[in-house]
């Protein structure tokens, strides 16, 4: 609930036990937004039911014993037992003038702060980044940044694709090419993907090159010195790779949060042994697996983990075991986060419950896949390249931003901007709107990547909300007043001032469900609605040139307010904020 529903809730349920009883006040009462006033309460219907009395009755004690003072201006019960409650001007004012002289802007930490690993991106080494790693990354990264705001101790995992049978081929294609070749910039080791396709070229046509290269695995999963050498240096090369894009894209992830599959390579055989010793891995048709309850095929046979496959290698399902017992048993996290594609959904579960079978899940570990739909082209296909390939990531940004410019070139400007400058906002323009189009999406479902539609100035877009963020600024910097000294006192006169303030007053509520749900388009949906209201003021409030200076001074405040939790939110989204445009 935002901040007025608690606090009408509280009322609500205070008069509830004044009148019937305090068993009556148990259950929360239902608050939701109505069309007639700023709350409407709906209580006294089903509790009419309970006491064998008229709706209408139950809700006219229900006012005759609600304290209204400093918070309710009119009180109405409509309809067969609605109760139509209006704010107060004042509380509304004083809250939001509370929220503004704190720098967390009225959102409270997490009463009970947990540690929860968020597992996102999980790239491929030596492999290019493409579009499906658009949403995974910057879906997980809002998700750490915002459970990291709220107060909770959030370790960001890069669990990317480091190990395993391809290394072979990749390694015998560097000796190839010779080691140096990784370090030049203008080598074919700098275009992963044709560095990769390469490789598998070789390896598809050349029976001696093939015969080296699963050699080649066997001394890599042997521990060889002189492999996991050349290996480091594939994992180097990759690492600049990601870097780079997650400096553009704006992401947190660093080195240090990378926990590849090489990581838990050593602890494979243990987690296997655990599984056995518990009896709940058992050969089936020659691999070792587990069944856990509950899942069935077509013709209603259990569907199995395969844990260890018949010729001895591990797989996904091992690795993934193996990392939630590492997780549990030595970082001790009370939540993980799986930010992965939706169709890894029966993965998941099946993953999960064999951990919940072993122990390492229990009531006081809670394991999510936050899942993540597919990213659409225009023909409602799975998006790619003209010619049906994958789209890089890179190249989809580069586009992005080309785009942002020339859009950018074609609003009107209140200055001029040197090159450096334009290419700057542009960048960041073209950034913020693919993470804004991506991320205002639930992140379970499908979407249509439509550069046209992203890219707008107008509409529920990224560029919009960056420009509105400008707009207020440009305000301040107009009247020659510093924001941070724009502290009212705030006072609300006019329906639009109103408007602004309460949406301004559901932040805190927003992000906590946010990060409860791990649904950033939550937050992402909340800033176009807190921007559009702030149009609304924009439009009907002078601020610069308002009648007096008290209602001055109470205007900017609220510009101050709006802009602060517009710059927050899509901070916590990552979504980049020019200081002009």
């Amino acid at each position: 609930m935002s901040v007025p529903q608690l606090v009408i809730a509280a009322r609500v349920q205070a008069a509830l036990s004044a009148a019937f009883g305090p068993s009556y006040a148990d259950a929360d009462p239902v608050i939701r937004p109505s069309q007639f006033a700023d709350l409407q309460a709906n209580v006294a219907l089903p509790l009419a039911k309970k006491l064998g009395r008229k709706p209408r009755e139950v809700a006219e004690e229900i006012v005759a014993n609600l304290d209204t003072a400093d918070v309710i201006s009119e009180v109405q019960v409509s309809g067969p037992g609605f109760i139509n409650l209006t704010l107060s001007d004042g509380w509304i004012a004083a809250r939001t003038q509370q929220a503004l002289g704190d720098e967390r802007l009225g959102v409270p930490a997490a009463d009970k702060p947990q540690k929860v690993v968020v597992e996102y991106s999980s790239p491929n080494v030596a492999k290019e980044m493409h579009v499906g790693h658009l949403r995974t990354t910057i879906v997980g990264d809002a998700i750490a940044r915002i459970l990291a705001f709220l107060g909770h101790d959030v370790i960001r995992d890069n669990h990317v694709g480091d190990w395993g049978t391809p290394f072979g081929m990749l390694i015998e294609h560097l000796l190839d090419l010779g080691e140096d070749a990784a370090a030049r910039d203008d080598s074919s080791v700098s275009d992963l993907t044709a560095f990769y396709q390469a490789a598998r070229g070789k390896f598809e046509a050349d029976a001696a090159f093939a015969d080296r290269a699963r050699a080649r695995v066997v001394a890599l999963q042997a521990g060889d010195p002189e492999t996991l050498r050349l290996w480091g240096i594939l994992v180097e090369v990759s690492k600049r790779y990601f870097n780079h894009v997650y400096r553009r894209l704006g992401v947190t992830l660093t080195d240090d949060d990378i926990r590849g599959e090489s990581f838990y390579n050593d602890l494979l055989a243990t987690t296997v042994a655990e599984l056995e010793s518990k009896g709940i891995a058992v050969v089936s048709d020659g691999a070792l697996c587990a069944f856990p309850p509950g899942f069935t095929g077509r013709e209603g046979e259990p569907l199995p983990v395969i844990i260890r496959k018949s010729d001895g290698g591990y797989n996904y399902s091992t690795t993934d075991l193996a990392t939630i017992r590492y997780r549990v048993d030595t970082e001790h996290v009370d939540r993980m986060v799986y930010v992965v594609g939706a169709p890894q959904s029966l993965h998941f579960q099946m993953v999960f419950a064999v951990a919940r079978m072993a122990g390492w899940l229990g009531d006081d570990v809670a394991a999510v896949h936050a899942q993540i739909g597919n990213v659409l082209g225009t023909d409602g296909k799975i998006l790619r390249t003209r010619a049906g390939g994958t789209v890089k990531l890179s190249e989809l940004v580069d586009e992005a931003v080309e785009r942002a410019g020339a859009a950018f070139d074609e609003i009107p400007h209140d200055e001029s901007f040197d090159a450096a400058t334009r290419a700057a906002i542009v960048e960041a323009v073209g950034v913020g709107a693919v993470k804004y189009a991506d991320l205002s999406v639930a992140l379970d479902s499908e979407y249509v990547f439509d550069f046209d539609r992203m890219i707008s100035f107008h509409g529920k877009t990224g560029p919009y909300l960056q420009y509105a963020t400008v707009r207020i600024r440009s305000i301040f910097r107009k009247g020659g007043v510093d924001p941070e000294s724009a502290t009212g006192p705030i006072v609300i006169g006019h329906e639009a001032e109103r408007a602004l303030a309460l949406k301004l007053l559901d932040f805190g509520a927003v992000v906590a469900q946010a990060g409860e749900t791990c649904e950033p388009h939550r937050l992402a949906g909340y800033l176009f609605e807190l921007a559009q209201a702030y149009t609304g003021f924009f439009e009907n409030c002078p601020v610069l040139k308002a009648p007096d200076e008290p209602t001055r001074a109470s205007r900017l405040a609220l510009c101050a307010a709006t802009l602060r939790t517009l710059a927050t939110g899509l901070d916590l989204l990552g979504v980049p904020t020019p200081e002009r445009m």
